[in-house]
């Protein structure tokens, strides 16, 4: 006969429920304090990833000077002192825009190690050229700010009401950058056309104003490094270059930015809308203003400054998504991180590159 053998179990081991649910909390807790510090980091890199591609423009603008003399135009236009030349010159009669439209990161290719392609684009020829009209859709990932959220894709230019605007039976369609050219405090998009005078802020500090004969010529009135068929030295920056912003950032999700550069009749319409923006000419595919400006006033008539991110939102301003501010590029090429809360008269002495001020504060 076999002998009976009696085993002891033991119990079996494992969580309670309760167990169970404090481990789920504490992994909850534990992702929930982790998350903010991992973003946070994402998007210091991705601010350090777009600093370097300003300052990649910024040193492209000073090798420019070094080979032709001058920093490049802010967009190359027909030039007209009354709105009048050939059928070729496709002049707009609102604002004297004309071709060939050529912007500021166009004529930078060849200085960014994109000479190749610069030699596909014919600059004797319009943008909307057709056979510069593959090559002007270019999507270049360096021109876009890695924090932007917006679209990256070429864009449908649009005419004032927001329609595509046509050449020769197509949409114009142009590559996108999320950098932009500074024109100074004052802005000359529509008032450097058949208004051939404009009242222009001329002091930062009273408001005062002066009439200036524009005359179709930028120059009369911009107060920064970049404007239409502009040709400015760095020995005309008198303001000091470490002292004036040449570029920044401008993210799509407002409004549509172009490397290409401007086409006539085209206009650049915010994607979101504030009491006090809107529409504006075709300049603004490619250049922003500090404000103030003639005619640039709040519901409450008092003159615009308007630093990065600033809550009128115009399509002219600068505007970034990383937290807090956004990346300028100044005259010598450095570039820095300017907060949105700076101070708006320090913004406007930053500016402008000629009207004398004294920087009177921290930035």
């Amino acid at each position: 006969m076999y002998a009976r053998t009696h085993f002891k179990t033991r119990p079996t081991q494992g969580f309670t429920l309760v167990e169970l649910l404090v481990v789920i909390a504490i992994i909850g807790l534990l992702t929930a304090l982790l998350l903010p510090a991992v973003q946070a980091a994402r998007e210091a890199a991705r601010r350090m990833d777009c600093s370097n591609r300003l300052r990649q423009l910024g040193l492209a603008v000073h090798h420019y000077h070094d080979a032709l003399g001058t920093l490049p135009s802010g967009y190359l236009s027909f030039s007209t002192s009354d709105g009048a030349g050939p059928p070729r010159a496709a002049i707009d009669p609102l604002t004297w825009d004309a071709a060939p439209g050529w912007g500021w990161q166009a004529l930078l290719l060849p200085f960014v190690e994109q000479a190749s392609r610069s030699d596909s684009l014919n600059f004797d020829q319009p943008i909307w050229d057709p056979g510069n009209a593959a090559s002007a859709a270019t999507r270049w990932p360096f021109l876009l700010c890695p924090s932007s959220s917006g679209p990256t894709a070429p864009f449908v230019v649009r005419d004032q009401a927001g329609g595509a605007l046509g050449r020769y039976g197509r949409n114009v369609r142009l590559g996108r950058s999320h950098y932009v050219a500074s024109h100074g405090q004052e802005s000359c998009w529509g008032e450097c056309g058949s208004a051939a005078n404009g009242v222009v802020f001329t002091d930062i500090y009273t408001g005062a104003t002066t009439v200036v004969s524009v005359q179709g010529d930028a120059g009369r009135i911009a107060d920064g490094p970049f404007y239409r068929n502009s040709g400015v030295q760095l020995a005309d920056v008198t303001d000091g270059a470490s002292s004036t912003i040449f570029l920044g950032e401008h993210s799509s999700r407002l409004s549509d930015k172009s490397w290409a550069g401007v086409v006539p009749g085209a206009f650049t319409h915010p994607r979101f809308r504030s009491p006090e923006n809107g529409p504006d000419a075709a300049a603004t595919l490619t250049l922003i203003h500090a404000g103030p400006s003639g005619g640039e006033l709040d519901i409450t008539g008092t003159p615009i400054i308007h630093p990065v991110n600033y809550p009128t939102l115009h399509v002219g301003q600068m505007f970034a998504e990383h937290p807090g501010g956004g990346n300028v590029c100044m005259g010598d090429g450095s570039v820095t991180f300017i907060a949105e809360t700076v101070n708006l008269l320090v913004w406007a002495e930053l500016s402008s590159m000629n009207e004398q001020e004294v920087i009177s504060g921290d930035y």
